[in-house]
């Protein structure tokens, strides 16, 4: 049975840019990977179809001998290899006449349709393959972003700071511009070896993808002196961080250009900081609203009163009707945390009450609570159904 279409495996027209053929790839070997459907036989194969077929059409070579004759193997390659090296050595030599034959009419057709001669395959296979594979120029790349972790006591994320890091980046090298290289000649890339391609582990399986030092060429400029071919040198750098009043435990904070280096002049990226929140004695905090608990005496829940209760801003006075029943809870509006979506809103602060009786009873204290319990008969487990 004949194999499917390389281009049809992955999905992408036969004109398709190497950097489509890697993405559409990528996204089909996350899909079939054999540790993302474990016993899956069908995955399996398909898996490895796919990657047969980015092993062929994302190699330069691979990829004009599979689209000149439908399929590719080594002992294909070898034997139009041989037959071009043949040719170029008949022709120095002159050992061989080829008077009369008809180049431009011996043909072979493609899978794309159409003629194409003898004189075509063996010029595109070898005669431009040197100036294919030369390694491309870099071109302006946008630094990565950094994460940083960085704790806060429960004040100082509700107040906000101010404070110093230490952060590990890198920036652009100054000997080449970000360009990773000094120019000069090519040479051989020494990560591939020449075959513009890496071995990857991926699960049981191993699979080949481009080399990211030479862009699958093969060929590199020698690496600059500096940065060793990376484009960006590491820096060890004080930034100074302004924590926003209100942040809470996954906050990010973003830092502009204080990420890694960019390449050829492009910028760095950005630092974003993490924060985590501690936990604070009294308070609890959900959003933007702070809740706390509060002790009172039974004259005060019983006949009122005006107490003091503490908020994230210092003391605030809490009125206490008669009656109040522990549990309660009263709203203080405007005193919970300030709003990171809303700098000049703050959430509430939720005042919850609870009666507490008096650790050490004098005897003049329970003869008062006697003639309290005589005077006032009702059961409040009347409703639960108990005496």
């Amino acid at each position: 049975m004949a194999k499917e279409d390389y281009y049809q495996v992955l999905g992408v027209k036969r004109d398709a840019k190497p950097e489509e053929i890697k993405k559409a790839y990528r996204r089909l070997a996350r899909k079939y990977h054999p540790d993302v459907n474990p016993g899956d036989k069908s995955a399996e194969e398909r898996f490895k179809l796919i990657t047969e077929a980015h092993d062929v059409l994302s190699d330069p070579k691979k990829r004009k001998v599979y689209d000149r004759f439908g399929q590719y193997s080594d002992n294909l390659a070898d034997a139009a290899e041989r037959g071009a090296a043949g040719a170029g050595a008949a022709g120095r030599s002159a050992p061989f006449d080829f008077t009369g034959f008809d180049w431009g009419t011996a043909s072979s057709t493609s899978p794309s349709g159409g003629g194409t001669s003898f004189r075509d395959i063996f010029a595109d296979l070898f005669g431009g393959a040197k100036q294919e594979r030369e390694p491309p120029r870099p071109q302006p790349q946008r630094g990565a972003d950094i994460e940083m972790p960085l704790s806060l006591s429960f004040e100082e994320a509700i107040r906000g700071m101010t404070t110093n890091i230490t952060v590990n980046r890198s920036e652009q090298c100054s000997r080449c511009q970000g360009a990773g290289d000094t120019g000069g000649a090519a040479i051989v890339c020494p990560t591939c070896k020449g075959s513009g391609q890496v071995q990857r582990a991926g699960g049981r399986l191993r699979f080949a993808q481009e080399c990211p030092d030479c862009a699958g060429t093969g060929r590199r400029r020698p690496p600059c002196p500096v940065c060793h071919g990376k484009g960006i040198v590491p820096k060890t750098e004080q930034v100074k961080v302004r924590i926003p009043a209100g942040v809470d435990t996954g906050s990010r904070v973003r830092v502009p250009g204080k990420g890694e280096g960019g390449r050829m002049g492009a910028p760095a990226g950005d630092l974003f900081i993490i924060t985590n929140v501690g936990k604070h004695k009294y308070f609890t905090r959900k959003g933007d609203n702070i809740y706390v608990t509060v002790p009172v005496t039974v004259p005060e829940a019983a006949l009122g009163a005006k107490i003091e209760v503490p908020t994230v801003e210092g003391k605030a006075q809490l009125r206490i009707p008669p009656g109040t029943q522990s549990g309660q809870k009263f709203r203080l509006r405007q005193k919970g945390a300030p709003s990171l979506r809303t700098p000049s809103a703050r959430g509430d602060q939720f005042v919850e009450v609870q009666v507490t009786l008096p650790k050490i009873i004098s005897e003049e204290t329970k003869d008062l609570l006697k003639r309290f319990a005589q005077a006032n008969t009702e059961n409040p487990r009347v409703a639960m159904g108990l005496e």
